[in-house]
């Protein structure tokens, strides 16, 4: 009796939790939002691309490219361009990745936003409350096993993997 007490009231506290979670989510996308992952996955260089969402309501984007200009060509791709053009119409340009060394090697960016019932920023024609877009290099010094988070096309020397070889079978 005790257990099936136990039981219902865990029941009812994740539906509970489920629906609070579910009432306070942010916005989501505007009508007409680009496909982002399937235009990246396009652009010639790109190695692979996740998507996720965290805890505190940032979707966010991981896209691996094998180096500079890779990540040059999604930068200057009529998808990218005209998102910025019409959800950033009055934000300052600069030079893309100017901080970028071309011998870079691959990198990974990290795009994350979070979706507000209204606009907040004057550059943004965007119902936003964050945006921010980063770049990494990777580094040596990771081991995984099994798989990684970065897609297999990305090589990262010296990063070792434990993950044991297949056991080839004997036959009698």
């Amino acid at each position: 009796m005790r257990a099936r007490w136990m039981l219902g009231m865990l029941c009812v506290l994740s539906l509970y939790q489920a629906g609070h979670v579910a009432a306070q989510a942010p916005a989501g996308p505007p009508a007409g939002w680009p496909d982002l992952v399937t235009g990246l996955k396009e652009t010639p260089g790109c190695l692979g691309v996740e998507t996720a969402r965290t805890g505190t309501g940032k979707n966010v984007i991981f896209a691996w490219f094998e180096n500079r200009e890779a990540l040059s060509r999604w930068y200057r791709s009529d998808m990218h361009r005209d998102a910025m053009r019409k959800y950033f119409p009055n934000a300052e340009r600069r030079p893309p990745l100017e901080t970028v060394p071309d011998d870079s090697g691959p990198l990974m960016v990290i795009a994350s936003i979070t979706f507000s019932d209204k606009p907040q920023f004057e550059t943004a024609n965007l119902a936003i409350s964050q945006i921010a877009i980063e770049v990494y290099r990777p580094m040596t010094g990771g081991v995984y096993l099994g798989s990684r988070f970065a897609p297999d096309a990305l090589k990262v020397p010296g990063s070792p993997a434990y993950t044991p070889k297949a056991k080839t079978v004997s036959k009698p």
